[in-house]
C-alpha cells in the first residue's frame, strides 16, 4: 500500500471567483465535479499524474481568520518574468502581503480571499516543476514532519535539515513538497490542505490505518457520509485521503 499527493484543497467563498484568479494565475484549465466545487488542472492533464498537484475550490462559509500554514510558491525564470508575474497577479486583484518576511528576494501576496502564496525569484532548483513550485506547509519539527511525510506518501525525501524538509515525486515531476520551520503554532483548522490519493487496487480503509499507526489522527471537521477520509499530520494538519485511483 502506498499513496501520493495529488491535489491542494482550498476553502474559498467564492470557489467561482476565486477558481477564475488561480486559473489565470496558473495557466491552467477550469471545470467542476458539482456545485460549490471549481477544479483546476493543465490543459490536457490526464488525473492523476505527478507531473502536476491540482488546485480544488471548495465554497465554504467561514471566513479565513489567521495566516494560512498550507501555500503554494509560484515559479519564474528571470527577474523580468517575476517582475511581470507580480504586475499581472495584481491585475488579476492579489495584492502584497506582509506575514513578517522581512528583506526576502521573492515577493509575497495574497489572493482576492487573502490566501498567501510567494512568487518566487528565478531558481534552478524549480525549472522544471510548471507553475507551481512548490506547495509548503508550515511546521514545528521539520525532521519529524520529513520522516512521516516520507513514509507516508511514495515521494522521496530529498533534504532534511532543523529548517526544512523537501519531497518531490519519485519519478523527479512536478512540484516539490517543503516543510519550513515557523515559530507559529496552529490555532485554527487549515483552510489549505492536502489531498492524498491511494493507488488503485489498494484498499482505503487499510491505507488510512496505515498513515494512523505512523502518527496520524482521526479527525471530524463535521463534513458527514463523505467517500473519503479525514486525517491530521502528528502537527495536526488535517488532510483528506480520498478514494483509491
Amino acid at each position: 500500500m502506498v499513496t501520493r499527493l495529488v491535489q491542494v484543497n482550498m476553502k474559498a467563498r467564492d470557489d467561482v471567483a476565486l477558481g477564475g484568479f488561480w486559473a489565470e494565475a496558473l495557466g491552467w484549465e477550469v471545470s467542476s465535479e458539482g456545485p460549490g466545487v471549481t477544479n483546476l488542472e493543465p490543459e490536457g492533464f490526464v488525473y492523476p499524474d505527478p507531473v502536476a498537484v491540482c488546485v480544488d475550490l471548495v465554497v465554504s462559509s467561514e471566513a479565513k481568520t489567521v495566516k494560512n500554514r498550507v501555500h503554494v510558491d509560484l515559479a519564474t525564470t528571470s527577474a523580468d518574468h517575476q517582475e511581470e508575474l507580480v504586475g499581472r497577479l495584481k491585475g488579476l486583484g492579489a495584492a502584497l502581503a506582509d506575514v513578517g518576511q522581512g528583506d526576502v528576494p521573492w515577493t509575497v501576496m495574497a489572493d482576492p480571499e487573502g490566501n498567501e502564496f510567494c512568487v518566487l525569484e528565478p531558481r534552478a532548483v524549480y525549472r522544471d516543476t510548471g507553475p507551481i513550485a512548490a506547495v509548503v506547509v508550515d511546521c514545528v519539527d521539520p525532521r519529524a514532519m520529513g520522516r512521516f511525510w516520507g513514509e507516508a506518501m511514495d515521494w522521496s525525501l530529498l533534504e532534511v535539515t532543523d529548517h526544512s524538509a523537501v519531497l518531490r515525486s519519485a519519478k523527479g515531476v512536478g512540484p516539490y513538497l517543503e516543510f519550513i520551520r515557523t515559530p507559529d503554532v496552529k490555532t485554527v483548522w487549515n483552510r489549505v490542505h492536502l489531498d492524498l490519493r491511494p493507488y488503485p487496487g489498494d484498499d482505503l480503509e487499510a491505507e488510512a490505518a496505515r498513515l494512523r499507526a505512523l502518527g496520524a489522527t482521526a479527525v471530524d471537521l463535521g463534513e458527514g457520509d463523505v467517500p473519503w477520509t479525514v486525517l491530521a499530520d502528528p502537527e495536526g494538519n488535517e488532510f483528506c485521503l480520498l478514494t483509491p485511483a
